[in-house]
This record gives structure tokens, C-alpha cells and sequence, in this order.
């Protein structure tokens, strides 16, 4: 009975809003391309204002640290067209990321 109710019952994250993007980046591990297609992050490497983020498909993204770019607006709003087959993201980590929810007043600061 305890797993049933746990398992329909999904629990809810709450970041902040307006945190640093490249600590937010590193903590989902999610990057939306330009195309929409949802990838997963293999490794995220900080130089300045500009990171490099390496997907499990190899592709290499160079990102700056905007709060207001096109990527935050998507990885807030959770906006996505698709997912990267090839970088083979979990079930459970979709479900984790559609159940976050960020918030301007309340939530972990990262």
C-alpha cells in the first residue's frame, strides 16, 4: 500500500527563479537545443562568463550566463519539443524535471 501511494503522489522541487543559470544548469543536467530537442549533460566545464556543456550525444554547446536567454525562458517555462534519443534520458528524470517547479520567492537557492 505505502509503494502505491508514493508511486501516484509525485514530489515537488522548488528553485528559485532568478539564481546563478550555470548553477541551475548543473543541477537539472538538461539542455534545450535551439531545435527543441531536450539533451542530457555529460559534463559542464566553466571558463569566465561562457561554459562549455558536453551532451551525451557529443554534441559541445557554448553557453553564456544569462538569466534572460531563449534556454533559461525554456528551462523554466519547461518547454521542450522533443527528447534526443541518442542521449537516452531516464523516465524518472523527465518526471523530475516536469514536477519542479521555479518560484520567485521560494525554493533552494542552488
Amino acid at each position: 500500500m505505502t509503494g502505491v501511494f508514493q508511486a501516484s503522489e509525485e514530489k515537488k522541487r522548488y528553485y528559485r527563479k532568478n539564481v546563478d543559470f550555470f548553477n541551475l544548469v548543473e543541477k537539472i543536467k538538461l539542455w534545450p537545443s535551439r531545435s527543441g530537442t531536450l539533451h542530457g549533460i555529460k559534463s559542464m566545464t566553466r571558463r569566465g562568463n561562457t561554459a562549455e556543456i558536453v551532451t551525451h550525444c557529443n554534441q559541445r554547446f557554448i553557453i553564456y550566463n544569462s538569466k534572460h536567454s531563449r534556454a533559461a525562458r525554456w528551462l523554466r517555462n519547461k518547454l521542450h519539443f522533443g527528447v534526443c534519443p541518442h542521449c537516452r534520458i531516464p523516465e524518472w528524470k523527465l518526471q523530475k524535471y516536469s514536477s519542479t517547479v521555479m518560484s520567485q520567492h521560494y525554493g533552494s537557492h542552488l
